[in-house]
C-alpha cells in the first residue's frame, strides 16, 4: 500500500504556466499532500499559478533540467520522490503503479515506460524515432533493456539517489539517472503509464535535433566508467577505419600510377597503431572495471552480513 505522506512530488518547470495549475492539482486530489516546484526563472507566471494550487516553490540557482532535479532533491526531506514534468503528459492516476515496486522492496528506481500506452500525436514521429534509437544503443551499451530511458516520470528512493554521480545540466538527466541505475546496480523496474498530448496552447521546451544530439553525447560519453571496451573501443575502429582506407589509396596510387605518399603513409600506420593502443587499453579498462564491480558486490553483501549479525 502506497503511503502518500512518505513521498513528495518533484516537478522541473520552465515556462509552465499553461499546465502547472491542473498538473499540481491533479497530484494534490490523489493524495499527495507534498508537491515541490523546481522553477527555472520562468517569466510567465509558473511560480505563482503553483503556489495558488498548493505546491511549494523554489527558484532554482542555475539553469536546465538536470540541476533542477539535483538542487530538488537536495532539500527534499521525504523517502521517496516521484519526479515528473510539468507540462500535463503524465498523468498522476499511474502514480500508485509507480510507487508500489517501491514500498514493495523491489526495487529502488521505477521508470515510466511512455510506450506501452502513448495517446496519438503525443510524440512526432521524429521524436519517436530518436527515442527508439537512444533506447537500443543503451541496451547494446550498457546490457540492460530498460525500454524508455529518456521518460521524465520517474519514482525512486532518496538514498538511491544521493548515491549517483550526476553531471547533466539539461534533458540529459533522464540518460544519466539510467546509466547510474546499471552502473550502482540499482535495482530498477519499468512501468507502464499513459502518456498524453501536451494541453493546447503549451509549448515544450525540448528541441529534437539540439537536444537529442546532446543526449546521444552523453550516452556515450557516460560509457567511459561503465563500459570502457565500448567507449575506446568505438574511436579505436574509427581511428582504424581511417587508417586502412589511407593505407588502401596508398597502395594504390603507387601500384597503379607509381606515385608515392610518404607522409600519408605514416599517418595511416600513425592512427593504426594509435587505434591499436586505444583498443588495448579499453581491454585493460575493462578488466579493471569488472573487477572492481565484483570486489563492490562481495563488500556489500559483507556489509548485508554484517547488519544481520548486528540485528
Amino acid at each position: 500500500m502506497v503511503d502518500r505522506s512518505d513521498v513528495c512530488v518533484l516537478l522541473p518547470t520552465l515556462e509552465e504556466a499553461e499546465t502547472i495549475g491542473d498538473v499540481v492539482a491533479g497530484f494534490r486530489d490523489a493524495g499527495f499532500e507534498h508537491v515541490l516546484v523546481v522553477d527555472g526563472n520562468s517569466t510567465d507566471g509558473t511560480r505563482e499559478i503553483a503556489r495558488e494550487h498548493g505546491a511549494c516553490v523554489m527558484t532554482q540557482s542555475g539553469a536546465g533540467k538536470g540541476q533542477a532535479v539535483r538542487e530538488g532533491v537536495a532539500t527534499v526531506d521525504r523517502e521517496y520522490v516521484l519526479m515528473a514534468d510539468g507540462d500535463g503528459t503524465y498523468r498522476p492516476a499511474d502514480a500508485d503503479r509507480m510507487l508500489e515496486p517501491l514500498f514493495e522492496g523491489r526495487a529502488d528506481h521505477v521508470i515510466g515506460d511512455r510506450f506501452a500506452d502513448m495517446e496519438p500525436g503525443a510524440m512526432t514521429r521524429l521524436n519517436r524515432v530518436g527515442n527508439r534509437i537512444i533506447n537500443r544503443l543503451f541496451a547494446t551499451v550498457h546490457g540492460r533493456d530498460l525500454q524508455d530511458i529518456l521518460s521524465g516520470y520517474r519514482a525512486f528512493t532518496r538514498e538511491s539517489f544521493e548515491r549517483f554521480r550526476l553531471d547533466a545540466e539539461g534533458f540529459g538527466i533522464e540518460t544519466e539517472l539510467a546509466v547510474e541505475c546499471v552502473r550502482n546496480g540499482v535495482a530498477t523496474e519499468v512501468a507502464p503509464v499513459r502518456y498524453e498530448r501536451r494541453p493546447g496552447g503549451s509549448e515544450t521546451n525540448l528541441h529534437p535535433l539540439r537536444d537529442g544530439g546532446r543526449i546521444v553525447f552523453t550516452l556515450y560519453a557516460l560509457t567511459k566508467t561503465n563500459n570502457p571496451l565500448f567507449y575506446f573501443g568505438f574511436v579505436a575502429s574509427v581511428g582504424a577505419l581511417f587508417g586502412i582506407g589511407l593505407a588502401g589509396y596508398v597502395a594504390y596510387d603507387f601500384l597503379a600510377n607509381g606515385v608515392s605518399h610518404e607522409v600519408i603513409a605514416l599517418l595511416s600506420a600513425f592512427l593504426v597503431l594509435l587505434s591499436t593502443q586505444l583498443f588495448m587499453f579499453g581491454v585493460l579498462s575493462d578488466i579493471i572495471v569488472s573487477v572492481n564491480r565484483e570486489q563492490t558486490r562481495r563488500l556489500e553483501e559483507l556489509s548485508d552480513r554484517l547488519r544481520e549479525f548486528e540485528d
